[in-house]
């Protein structure tokens, strides 16, 4: 059965598929596809039911939940840290508004973050591809940039300050860790085969936890910037206990971002969540 795996070329998603991509884990009666493109087009990807399994934006989970439903692995989750607006020159928080930012997408989690933040309309969002973010905000063609990804370990190298930390804002609000993406698998695979899958991907990231030397070594070829050290780092951010399953907190976690989002107009309504064990 031909399983097409959609995840961005990113060193954390990469991290993940490793024990799929080289063969350790059996695949069992699935031929895996591994299709990479950015979050964005994924997130878009994902409303027309594309791809049987797919990582995307818990922001964009709302509008594809009826196709669609979260692993309970393949998380990936800010804890105390995620997303990061930055500037030229120095800004406060209260001077984003009016602003027009940089942002990598209108579906991705950080950009419902922002909104969240600052208030929905409260600045000007211009799409801008992840990578090319800092390069905007140091030429001065925005005011601020929503870093993604690795550039919130690089900007630095930019000459770029740091505004907020959307993770470390979000947990000072709620207590909980913000959840930035996560994987989905169609709904009409039946349930069998979704928790046969879903056990596959989790089987995967267990072995890159456990390979962690070689997996790393094999994701940062999808690494822009990053040398050994910086990409080990990224991986241990994004890829860990909470990649493995949600658990409670986790779930909240999702549930409390899209109740907010809904209740400041930036969502629709989901209801009740549901999650592939």
């Amino acid at each position: 059965m031909r399983v097409r795996l959609a995840h961005s070329p990113d060193p954390d998603d990469a991290f993940m598929f490793y024990g799929l991509a080289c063969g350790a884990v059996d695949p069992g009666p699935y031929r895996f596809e591994h299709v990479l493109e950015d979050i964005q087009t994924l997130n878009e990807r994902a409303q027309r039911g594309e791809y049987e399994v797919t990582a995307l934006s818990i922001h964009a989970y709302p509008y594809v939940h009826d196709k669609y439903a979260l692993t309970s692995c393949g998380s990936s989750m800010g804890d105390n840290y995620g997303p990061m607006v930055v500037v030229r020159n120095p800004l406060t928080i209260e001077q984003l508004r009016g602003r027009m930012i940089a942002i990598p997408g209108l579906m991705t989690t950080a950009y419902l973050t922002l909104q969240l933040l600052l208030g929905k309309d409260a600045f000007v969002p211009k799409v801008v591809m992840f990578d090319q973010i800092p390069d905007e905000v140091a030429a001065g063609r925005v005011d601020a940039g929503l870093l993604i990804h690795e550039g919130q370990l690089t900007y630095p190298k930019f000459g770029l300050h740091l505004v907020v930390d959307l993770g470390v804002w979000w947990q000072q609000h709620t207590g909980l860790p913000l959840p930035l993406g996560g994987n989905a698998i169609r709904r009409d695979l039946g349930p069998e085969h979704c928790r046969a899958i879903a056990r596959l991907i989790r089987a995967s990231i267990e072995y890159g936890l456990s390979h962690r030397a070689e997996a790393v070594k094999y994701a940062l070829q999808f690494g822009r910037g990053l040398d050994g050290q910086l990409a080990d780092r990224f991986v241990g951010m994004y890829v860990n206990e909470w990649t493995l399953d949600y658990g409670d907190r986790g779930r909240d976690a999702v549930r409390r971002l899209l109740a907010d989002g809904a209740a400041a107009g930036l969502v629709p309504a989901v209801g009740e969540l549901d999650f592939v064990e």
